[in-house]
C-alpha cells in the first residue's frame, strides 16, 4: 500500500508543480508522521525535491532516479493481479524449502504474502532490494539471505560477479522468478545480467516457477531465459 501511495504522491505533486505536506497529508488522509516518511522516501530517492514550504516536482529527473522510478512505476500497475499470482503462488511453497525469489514486482509481490503462513523452517535467498528491504516483516527464526554486488536502479536489484560467486555457495529447492515476455517457446528478459544470473538459479534449483501477469504474454525479450517447457509450473492471472 504504501508503494501504491509513493506512486499516487508523485502525480499530485507533479499536477501542482509544488505542495505543502500539510495538503499532501489531507490529501491522503495519513498522519503528519507516516507523510514525512513517505516524502523523505521520495526525495531520496529522487523522485521529488525539497523546496521551501514543502516539496516539488523535478523538472528533469536524472538517469539513476527515472530508472529507480521506473520500477515503482511497475510495482504499481495491475498490483491486484500480482497479488492474485502472489497467492496461488504460496501454495506450492513448503516446510523447509530453500527459496530463491529473483528482483520482479511480481515476485516482491510474493514476499509480501509469505508472512501470512506460519513455516517454522524457511529460507530466502534473493538479489531484490525491495525483499530485502521486506526482511524484518518476516518471523525472526526464517533464514533470510541477501545477495550482494552491484546495484541496478532499473531493476532495483543487485547483479554482477560478487552475486555469482555468492550464490555459486548456495542450494536452492525452488526459485520463484518472472519475465519480460512469454511466446509460444522461450521465456526471455531485456536485461543481460538478469538473465546469466538466473540461469544459474535454474540449475541449482530443483523446481521453478515462473510469476507473470497477462501483460507478459504474447511478447518476447532480447535475451532468452529458458524454454516455457524448463518449468515445473508457470502461474499467472
Amino acid at each position: 500500500m504504501r508503494n501504491l501511495r509513493s506512486y499516487r504522491i508523485i502525480d499530485f505533486v507533479k499536477a501542482r508543480k509544488h505542495c505543502s505536506l500539510d495538503e499532501l497529508r489531507e490529501q491522503f488522509g495519513v498522519s503528519q508522521a507516516t507523510m514525512y516518511r513517505d516524502v523523505a522516501a521520495l526525495v531520496a530517492r529522487g523522485a521529488l525535491q525539497r523546496v521551501r514550504g514543502g516539496v516539488a516536482a523535478l523538472e528533469k529527473p536524472t538517469e539513476s532516479a527515472a530508472a529507480a522510478n521506473g520500477y515503482f512505476d511497475r510495482l504499481a500497475w495491475n498490483s491486484a493481479g500480482k497479488e492474485r499470482i502472489a497467492r496461488k503462488a504460496l501454495a506450492r511453497v513448503a516446510e523447509g524449502d530453500i527459496l530463491f525469489l529473483d528482483s520482479s514486482t511480481t515476485v516482491a509481490s510474493l514476499a509480501r504474502v509469505l508472512p501470512s503462513q506460519s513455516f517454522s523452517a524457511l529460507t530466502i535467498v534473493t538479489n531484490s532490494v525491495a525483499i530485502v528491504q521486506e526482511f524484518g516483516k518476516f518471523p525472526s527464526h526464517w533464514v533470510r539471505i541477501a545477495l550482494g554486488g552491484s546495484y541496478d536502479a532499473q531493476l532495483h536489484s543487485l547483479l554482477g560477479q560478487e552475486t555469482f560467486r555468492q550464490l555459486d555457495r548456495l542450494t536452492l529447492t525452488k526459485a520463484f522468478v518472472s519475465a519480460y515476455g512469454i511466446d509460444d517457446r522461450n521465456v526471455t528478459t531485456n536485461h543481460e545480467n538478469q538473465a546469466a544470473l538466473l540461469m544459474r538459479v535454474f540449475e541449482k534449483a530443483s523446481q521453478k516457477f515462473l510469476l507473470a501477469d497477462r501483460s507478459k504474454f504474447g511478447r518476447t525479450g532480447l535475451h532468452r531465459l529458458a524454454t516455457r517447457a524448463a518449468f515445473d509450473e508457470i502461474v499467472s492471472d
